[in-house]
């Protein structure tokens, strides 16, 4: 049985833990608030570029865009894996990197036996699929700590232009996807090119709009040029879910660690208390023992 102090040390080191866990928690809350406002600032541009987008597709259906309707077999896909730079936050990581291995398996078991090019966002996803044998073809690693659209800017350079030079026929990325502070889903979605569903609005709101509508300087230039803002700002769309997710995930672990510190600083309390009145009778017994002796 453990000593009086071995147990008085356990239960400050469990205290110091859960200090910890519960300044983690306060942290990753106040990260998460920021996060949420972030996507719900978000939200308005990416509504109106992509019913800008559905209108301008809707009315050039014929012309060939390299996005939309690339004219060449998927032969080269690219993954891109977005996890978290640290850990700590319950299984946001693993529930990513699970649904990876499965996606990428299920491909390599493909008879049309495709290639497959992985891109990690985030150090534990880097990690781990170098420690798995993968060739990573580019890695971004601590984007989160100082989040912001350029980061996102650079990532869509590297997938549009290895997309267009031909190196990828396909580009999909999986990442969690941010639903509460205690729910967060595995999403695997398409980039490139652009899957049709992107590309369908109301048509009760865009039918006819080529005779309300003059565009200058002519509307395939104009939807060509804001392809890319589309896919910028997708790519940030998933940046922000993922972090705010990641947070989310970290406040929930982060709280089930400081109850389940309390739990055992209470079941250690009460070791020690049975101890210490285990020892105070042992004193009492070898006092009244000699007192008995003496006689």
């Amino acid at each position: 049985m453990a000593t009086l102090r071995e147990i008085r040390s356990r239960i400050s080191g469990v205290k110091g833990t859960q200090k910890i866990t519960k300044a983690m928690k306060m942290v990753a809350a106040a990260k998460l608030r920021r996060a949420q406002d972030a996507i719900i600032a978000a939200r308005p541009y990416a509504r109106k570029i992509k019913e800008l987008i559905q209108n301008l597709a809707d009315n050039q259906k014929d012309s060939e865009n390299p996005y939309i309707n690339p004219a060449r077999e998927v032969n080269n896909i690219a993954i891109v894996v977005v996890t978290s730079d640290r850990g700590l936050c319950g299984a946001f990581n693993a529930n990513i990197l699970r649904t990876t291995l499965n996606y990428i398996q299920q491909y390599e078991q493909d008879i049309s036996a495709k290639r497959i090019h992985v891109i990690s966002i985030g150090k534990k996803g880097y990690d781990f699929l170098l420690k798995h044998k993968y060739k990573i073809d580019y890695k971004h690693i601590n984007i989160f700590h100082t989040l912001n659209f350029g980061v996102a800017k650079k990532i869509m350079a590297e997938l549009t232009k290895d997309y267009l030079d031909g190196k990828y026929d396909k580009v999909e990325v999986i990442y969690n996807e941010f639903k509460s502070v205690i729910q967060q889903r595995v999403v695997i979605e398409q980039l490139l090119p652009i899957p049709p569903s992107e590309l369908i609005g109301s048509q009760s709101k865009i039918k006819h709009v080529e005779k309300n509508y003059i565009f200058e300087p002519s509307l395939i230039t104009i939807f060509k040029s804001l392809i890319p803002k589309h896919l910028n700002f997708q790519m940030w769309r998933i940046l922000l879910e993922s972090n705010a997710a990641e947070q989310g995930a970290r406040m929930t672990a982060m709280d089930n660690a400081t109850t389940n510190a309390n739990e055992l600083i209470r079941d250690l309390q009460l070791i020690y208390n049975k101890a210490r009145q285990a020892s105070i009778t042992k004193e009492l017994l070898e006092i009244v023992g000699g007192a008995e002796a003496l006689k």
